[in-house]
C-alpha cells in the first residue's frame, strides 16, 4: 500500500518517499569519474513506506539506505529499505502502527509484543566496522545490512550490548577501536562503549547525568572521549500526555564531559560553558593536556527538535573550545560567520589534528530542519582560510563526505560526494568535487535513475 503523502506537510517535495527499490548499472556520467574514485557511497535518510500516523516528522520515517557502487570505471545504483521488526509488523498488518517523536503512541500489546515500543528505523547513519555495515538510529541497537543492502537484523555485539547506540560512532583510525555511546530517558542515562578492530565489544560503563538528555553526537581524541550534556531535557511524562518528548532548560548551563578512552565513567570530569547544543562535531584532538573540540553551535536547542514549537533559533556558526585539563579551563569562540551544519573531515584523521573541516550551508534556517542545504565549505584552519562550493539556485544540496585518495599524501588529497537534487525537474545527481579545488566545477555528476529524497547522514567506504 503506497505511502499517503497529501495530509502530511513534511512529506511533500523533495522530502516526499520513493516506493520502490531498485538495482541500476552503468549509470550516465557528466564529466569523468577519478581512477582512484573505488567503493561505494551510502546515504541513510526517512521514507515512510506505509502511510504515516498523524504527526510525522522527518525523524520517524523507515530508514532507506541509498548506495553508489563505485567499480571498474563506472557508477552502480541501489537503494533498499532497513526491514526493522517494525516494519514488517507493519507490512503484516498493512498500516503503520508506530507514533514518531511529535507524538508518540504505545503501540497495541500484540505489536509491543512482537517488536516492543519503539520501531528501530535505522534511519539516521551508516557506518562499517569489522566488515560489518551498520544502519544506525540512535533510539535502538545497530541493524546489520550487506554490501547489498540486505537486512541481515539488528545487532548486539554478540549479546554483550545493553541499550541504545549513537547514530554517530567514531572509529578511531590507528587502531581500529569504535568508541559509542548510548542515551536513554531513564536510568542509566548514559552508557559509553568501546568495540575493539574485531568488533569485539571490550568496555562498557554507565555514566552519571542529573538529568535525562538528548545526546546526538560526541567527540573523541586519541585519548580521551569528550561528552556535551546541554539542557535537552525528556519530559517523558509531559509526552505521553500529549507535550514535547525534550524540553530547554535555559537556566541550565552546558557541560563538557572529558573521560580517558575505556575507562570507568566515575573518572569523568565536567567543564562548565555557555548554554549550547551541539547536533554534529567535525572533530576533536588532544595536545598533552589541552584539547580541542570544534563543532557547529547552536545558541539553543534547534527548531527541529522543538517538537511543540519548531521555530527555528539562530543558525549554528562555527565554534572551537580549548579544554585545559591541568588548570580546570575551558575557552571557547565564534571561527566564522557562515552558519552551517553536517560537519565531516577526512575520516583517517578522525580523533587526531585535522587542517581542513567542510561543512554543509543552507540558503536560510527560516525552515526549522535545515533541509535547504545549497553549498559545501572548506575551511582551512591553519591558512584561517574558507571557500565554498555553491550549487545553482534551484539545486537542494546535503552531508558531504571525503572520499580519500588511495594515491594521495595531502590530507585533501580526495573528493567531496555529495547527493544535489533540482527542485523543479527533481533530478537527483551524485556530485564529485576536487577536495583541493572545491570551488571548481565538478569533477562529474552521475545522474541517480530517478529522485533520491532528502535526507541525513552520507557515508564512504573505500574498497579495492
Amino acid at each position: 500500500m503506497p505511502t499517503d503523502v497529501s495530509p502530511q506537510p513534511h512529506l511533500s517535495g523533495l522530502l516526499a518517499p520513493v516506493q520502490d527499490e531498485r538495482s541500476d548499472r552503468h549509470l550516465e556520467v557528466q564529466g569523468e569519474l577519478p581512477a582512484g574514485l573505488r567503493g561505494m557511497f551510502v546515504r541513510n535518510g526517512p521514507n515512510p513506506q506505509l502511510t504515516p500516523l498523524d504527526g510525522y516528522l522527518p525523524f520517524d520515517g523507515d530508514g532507506m539506505v541509498h548506495a553508489v557502487y563505485f567499480e571498474d570505471g563506472e557508477a552502480h545504483y541501489r537503494n533498499r529499505w532497513v526491514e526493522s521488526k517494525g516494519l514488517l509488523a507493519e507490512r503484516k498488518r498493512g498500516r503503520a502502527l508506530f507514533g514518531g517523536l511529535g507524538a508518540f503512541r504505545m503501540p497495541d500489546a500484540d505489536v509491543m509484543a512482537e517488536v516492543g515500543v519503539l520501531k528501530n528505523t535505522g534511519n539516521t547513519h551508516t557506518i562499517r566496522h569489522a566488515d560489518r555495515v551498520l544502519a544506525l538510529m540512535e533510539a535502538g541497537p545497530p541493524t546489520e545490512l550487506t554490501r547489498d543492502l540486505d537486512t541481515v537484523g539488528e545487532y548486539d555485539f554478540g549479546g554483550r550490548l545493553d541499550g541504545p547506540v549513537t547514530a554517530h560512532p567514531k572509529i578511531d583510525p590507528v587502531n581500529g577501536e569504535l568508541h559509542f555511546f548510548g542515551y536513554a530517558p531513564f536510568p542509566p542515562f548514559l552508557r559509553y562503549h568501546v568495540a575493539d578492530a574485531s568488533g569485539a565489544l571490550v568496555h562498557s560503563t554507565e555514566i552519571d547525568l542529573p538529568s535525562p538528555v538528548m545526546m546526538h553526537d560526541f567527540a573523541v581524541t586519541e585519548h580521551y572521549v569528550l561528552f556535551v550534556d546541554s539542557p535537552a531535557i525528556f519530559d517523558i511524562e509531559g509526552s505521553l500526555a500529549g507535550g514535547p518528548p525534550v524540553r530547554w532548560d535555559a537556566d541550565q548551563a552546558t557541560r563538557l564531559g572529558v573521560l580517558p578512552r575505556g575507562a570507568s565513567g566515575d573518572r569523568i570530569r565536567w567543564f562548565e560553558v555557555e548554554p549550547c547544543y551541539l547536533v554534529h562535531t567535525y572533530n576533536a584532538w588532544d595536545d598533552g593536556d589541552r584539547i580541542e573540540l570544534r563543532a557547529p553551535r547552536f545558541s539553543g536547542l534547534p527548531g527541529g527538535f522543538q517538537f511543540d514549537d519548531p521555530a527555528p533559533n539562530e543558525p549554528p556558526m562555527p565554534w572551537r573550545w580549548s579544554i585545559d585539563l591541568a588548570a580546570g579551563t575551558v575557552t571557547d569562540e565564534q571561527t566564522d560567520d557562515r552558519s552551517g551544519e553536517f560537519p565531516r573531515v577526512n575520516d583517517d584523521l578522525a580523533t587526531r589534528p585535522t587542517r581542513y573541516l567542510y561543512n554543509g550551508r543552507t540558503r536560510s534556517w527560516a525552515d526549522a530542519y535545515g533541509f535547504d542545504f545549497h553549498s559545501v565549505a572548506k575551511y582551512d584552519l591553519e591558512a584561517d582560510t574558507a571557500v565554498e562550493h555553491v550549487y545553482g539556485e534551484t539545486e537542494v544540496s546535503g552531508e558531504h563526505v571525503f572520499a580519500p585518495d588511495p594515491d594521495g599524501t595531502a590530507e585533501d588529497d580526495g573528493w567531496l560526494l555529495g547527493f544535489v537534487t533540482d527542485r523543479i525537474t527533481e533530478q537527483t545527481d551524485l556530485v564529485v568535487l576536487d577536495a583541493r579545488d572545491v570551488t571548481g566545477d565538478p569533477l562529474a555528476r552521475v545522474r541517480m535513475p530517478r529522485r533520491v529524497p532528502i535526507g541525513f547522514h552520507a557515508n564512504w567506504f573505500a574498497e579495492g
